[in-house]
């Protein structure tokens, strides 16, 4: 099997050996697979400013960042509209439209992406997409990455009793699964979705494609990494996978 020995990991080292043998990883979609973030943050403020939001004046990243990163459309529409939920809700709708169109010819994967789910497979690990996008996004950037043979499952916030922050959507991958949280990793990229994996019992992973490190770390994650092929990751999973083949009778 084709494993990351071959990089050199960091001078900061951290550890998730006590997850051996490793059994699952959850992946968020939206900035966790891709960094489409910046791609929904094209969508709010073309049609932000269409209708005349904060005077015409386009939302800024730190705006984004503060109100709309990692939440579910109900809590944007809230957010945004909370003396017209309906109408925020439709306009969330008509968003989700416009970036389904911008994505289809933009998203890529992170870097290193599709080497660790290689690396996934070659050890037969389950797997499964855990997000608070609508059924369409989700599915959208999943095919548009060719990934939808990959993931197992994919649970949404909208078909959980809550969304994240809540862990419930976690929590259900883990039933549908059929894994140990003892024994599974989380990979995310928003505050939201970190508490809601580490509510979960389980360590998160989180990556800076979207937030800001130090904003990140509020969530508790177990480290940060800019990608997939961070010599951070690549460390921890060479440790992961020898242990898990030590373990082995």
């Amino acid at each position: 099997m084709n494993g990351f020995s071959d990089l050199t990991p960091s001078e900061s080292k951290p550890s998730l050996s006590h997850l051996a043998p490793l059994e699952a990883i959850l992946f968020d979609v939206d900035g966790t697979l891709c960094d489409s973030d910046p791609i929904h943050l094209i969508a709010f403020q073309e049609l932000l400013q269409q209708i005349g939001f904060n005077n015409g004046v386009p939302i800024d990243e730190k705006f984004f960042i503060a109100n709309i990163a990692g939440k579910h459309n109900s809590e944007i529409a809230l957010g945004l509209f909370p003396d017209d939920v309906a109408r925020g809700l439709t306009f969330c709708d008509e968003k989700e439209a416009l970036f389904r169109k911008l994505v289809a010819e933009k998203v890529k994967p992170l870097d290193g992406l599709l080497k660790l789910t290689k690396w996934i497979e070659d050890r037969g690990l389950k797997r499964a997409a855990v997000t608070n996008a609508p059924k369409e996004n989700a599915e959208l950037i999943i095919s548009k990455l060719g990934l939808t043979n990959f993931f197992q499952a994919v649970i949404l916030g909208s078909e959980c009793e809550f969304p994240k922050p809540h862990p419930g959507p976690y929590l259900k991958a883990l039933e549908v699964l059929n894994v140990s949280k003892k024994h599974t990793l989380v990979f995310e990229d928003s505050v939201s979705g970190i508490k809601a994996g580490v509510a979960a019992g389980m360590p998160v992973v989180g990556l800076t494609t979207g937030n800001p490190a130090s904003v990140l770390m509020q969530a508790k994650p177990a480290f940060l990494i800019e990608n997939y092929a961070d010599p951070k990751l690549l460390g921890v999973l060479d440790e992961l996978d020898n242990k898990g083949s030590s373990e082995k009778p």
